[in-house]
């Protein structure tokens, strides 16, 4: 026999011999859930910046040179305490001028009052002319007047006395001092600031909100939020105002949220930087699905076997507003349950009605892959023998 004619006969041999084979085939496969009793929460994220609830610049109302200074940063502070003093020396002479000044209006007064009393009853009399009573009148009303002018000369005179001693108006710690010892300070149309006090007990956030997400969030809400200088700390505060006047940057849209938080160990300081998540959804032990279930809709495969079948016509009719629709299922069917929802969160929503615990609904159609039967044929004797094998 010739060669070309044994390679021939080898190959069909070759051809003919059976080798295992498996064949792989995907199938649907048809998820499901249950209706359970857990949590919805939604955020919305923002940053801001952290400063004193109560924060109050410390200046004076009156001119002059800087004497004392008896705070200084960082210093803790009560209400009432004396913190500065302006030299005294131009204000007490200023007021001892005024107790002057009064006196000598004091007894003019007096003098053109007793002139006007007794000139009265001789013009009641007809014992002297109007024009002399219109002329002591006269007097004793500018010196009246003149008079009460000294009296607020003095109050005002005594005041900016007083005003040269600086107290503290509330508790707090001193952030800022803005003066020196020997320095004039000028009293203008504003008050010249001498020290920032700030009552660290008690902190804000000034967040700014995102238009998107502004109108979730309410007064009342609860905020977790950190910053960079206590990273490993999560810090807490309530939602307590809601700016209406946006602020737009670079076409962006913002409105300010005001957080307040307690801040006892004070470690919150202004200035900060705040990271917040607001909790603008917050529902515990409620009844609760997966949002796909409430997505999944009905489908046939004609030849898939073994998944439940389900009413063409319940899939096909619509959604009542307000409402959503899960598909039960009830051994080998699948019937619609139309519920009531709540609250939508990341993952799941609240069912309001329509659906009780433990119910089992519709998740998905996935494919899953399985193995048929291995087959096996007569093995030609020229073929080689699977990895492992020896030849007896």
């Amino acid at each position: 026999m010739k060669i070309p004619q044994l390679l021939c006969i080898a190959g069909s041999l070759l051809l003919l011999g059976a080798l295992p084979s498996c064949k792989k085939e995907s199938k649907i496969v048809l998820q499901t859930t249950k209706v359970t009793t857990g949590s919805i929460t939604k955020t919305v994220t923002a940053t801001g910046t952290v400063e004193s609830k109560t924060q109050v610049d410390v200046g004076t109302q009156v001119t002059g040179i800087i004497d004392k200074l008896y705070v200084d940063y960082n210093d803790v502070v009560t209400q009432g305490q004396l913190i500065a003093e302006i030299e005294k020396t131009l204000l007490d002479s200023e007021l001892r001028s005024a107790d002057a000044t009064l006196e000598s209006a004091r007894l003019s007064y007096e003098y053109a009052k007793k002139n006007y009393e007794r000139d009265k009853n001789l013009h009641d009399k007809q014992l002297i002319s109007d024009y002399e009573f219109d002329t002591t009148k006269n007097t004793y009303q500018v010196a009246e007047q003149t008079y009460q002018k000294a009296q607020a000369d003095r109050v005002k005179a005594a005041k900016n006395l007083n005003y040269a001693e600086i107290y503290s108006p509330i508790d707090g710690i001193v952030i800022s001092r803005e003066v020196e010892v020997g320095q004039t300070v000028v009293s203008s149309m504003n008050v010249a600031n001498l020290y920032v006090i700030a009552d660290l007990d008690n902190m804000r956030v000034i967040g700014d909100v995102d238009e998107a997400d502004i109108g979730e969030v309410k007064v009342g809400q609860n905020v977790k939020f950190y910053v960079d200088a206590y990273p490993n700390d999560t810090f807490s505060g309530l939602v307590t105002q809601v700016r209406l006047n946006p602020t737009t940057e670079s076409n962006v849209v913002t409105y300010e949220v005001v957080v307040d938080t307690p801040n006892p160990d004070h470690k919150l300081i202004p200035g900060l930087t705040a990271n917040l998540t607001i909790y603008t959804v917050e529902e515990t032990d409620v009844t609760v699905v997966p949002n796909a279930a409430l997505r999944f809709t009905p489908e046939e495969y004609p030849n898939a076997k073994n998944l439940p079948t389900f009413s063409a016509e319940a899939a096909a009719q619509p959604k009542e507003a307000g409402m959503g629709r899960l598909w039960a299922v009830d051994g080998n069917q699948l019937k619609p349950l139309n519920v009531k929802l709540g609250e939508t969160g990341a993952s799941n929503t609240q069912i309001l009605s329509g659906a009780e615990v433990g119910q089992v609904v519709a998740l998905s159609y996935e494919a899953a892959s399985e193995v048929e039967e291995e087959t096996t044929t007569e093995r030609s004797p020229f073929a080689p023998g699977p990895p492992g094998s020896k030849k007896k």
